[in-house]
């Protein structure tokens, strides 16, 4: 079953599902500034457009363009830039 999220006053929606291995989802994000936190451990694709990803133990920003990955520790938080409408993957665990 798919469960739908809005976050940020729908600035970002997604829709969780269970992938073959993981729990997942996909979603969107309108530009802006966000700050995530992370029960689970989560590998996070852009698949169009570009985030701007600064975890909280860098002194400085990535931004990761579509086809690129990142990984995030459970228990944790990142902030997100985000300057042109872009969707990405979630995978859990």
């Amino acid at each position: 079953m798919f469960k739908t999220n809005e976050y940020f006053e729908g600035n970002v929606i997604s829709v969780a599902y269970e992938s073959e291995t993981n729990p997942a989802s996909v979603g969107v994000m309108a530009p802006g500034t966000y700050k995530f936190g992370t029960a689970a451990k989560e590998k996070m694709t852009v698949i169009t457009g570009a985030l701007e990803i600064k975890m909280p133990d860098e002194d400085q920003s990535k931004t990761y363009n579509a086809g690129e990955s990142f990984n995030v520790d459970a228990d944790s938080s990142f902030d997100v830039t985000v300057k042109t409408d872009t969707a990405y993957l979630c995978v859990y665990g």
